[in-house]
């Protein structure tokens, strides 16, 4: 039986959804971690580093969610501060220096909007990485895993590619907060989640995203291991493919991308 938009909803907020640190370990090797912004401290929320991917160095950079209360708890449930985009940045920026492919995982119900993340620049540092991102000079892939939220997710998605898994969603808000809005009345989120076209394979129909990694095959749910191996022979396919294009080519790709829309 085909899922709806609320049955994806429920199965991107699962708790048992492999999370961005577990889709590193099982994608790449050698991963060494970095931590800090250099400007104010370590945000747990946002992971990332250096690892290979057949044998060549990639910087990767994912927001975790934590697998349990007290991980959620110190992973601030997945929600970034200002620091958490600002280690992303800095990550990413080191990459270029290096001339070392990009990959981020997102997995966010969105930024951080706590007083403190507002004092410290929460918007100034989404819209920093939005900025340097789309004038990146090395190949960017950007894989939503879990939820897709507002500028908190797309503050990592500025993406050569944006793909997603099967059952994920991608919004500029959540269906509860879509449903306050227009019906002032959040109870209605499951009518709002059938109306906002947040789902991978409509998202992909209206080429939103570029890619859907199956989490189903003949109406049977793919382990682990195998999604996996579906998204690591992706990625090394598509960086293949984009390691051949000259940088202005490149950015400019990018560009005509996000401004199609």
């Amino acid at each position: 039986m085909e899922k709806t938009a609320n049955d994806i909803v429920t199965l991107a907020r699962a708790q048992d959804r492999y999370t961005s640190l577990e889709y590193i370990d099982a994608v790449f090797d050698d991963f060494i971690e970095f931590h800090g912004d250099r400007y104010f401290g370590d945000d747990l929320a946002v992971v990332g580093g250096i690892a290979t991917l057949e044998g060549k160095p990639i910087t990767v950079v994912g927001i975790q969610k934590g697998r349990n209360l007290p991980e959620n708890i110190d992973r601030n449930f997945g929600a970034p501060h200002p620091e958490g985009y600002r280690k992303a940045l800095r990550l990413m920026k080191q990459a270029e220096k290096f001339g070392r492919p990009v990959v981020t995982f997102i997995n966010t119900a969105g930024a951080y909007c706590g007083i403190e993340a507002e004092e410290r620049g929460e918007g100034e540092a989404i819209a920093k990485n939005l900025l340097e991102m789309s004038d990146l000079k090395v190949p960017i892939i950007a894989i939503i895993i879990g939820e897709g939220g507002s500028g908190g997710a797309l503050a990592l998605a500025v993406a050569d590619e944006v793909w997603m898994l099967e059952h994920t969603i991608y919004a500029v808000l959540s269906p509860e907060g879509f449903a306050s809005i227009l019906w002032k009345d959040g109870s209605r989120a499951k009518e709002a989640a059938e109306l906002m076209k947040i789902t991978a394979n409509e998202l992909k129909e209206l080429t939103i995203i570029d890619r859907v990694i199956p989490e189903i095959m003949n109406g049977e749910a793919l382990e682990q291991p195998k999604i996996n191996r579906m998204l690591q022979k992706a990625l090394i396919s598509k960086f293949s493919e984009l390691s051949q294009l000259d940088t202005d080519a490149l950015l400019e790709a990018r560009y005509q991308r996000f401004r199609k829309y």
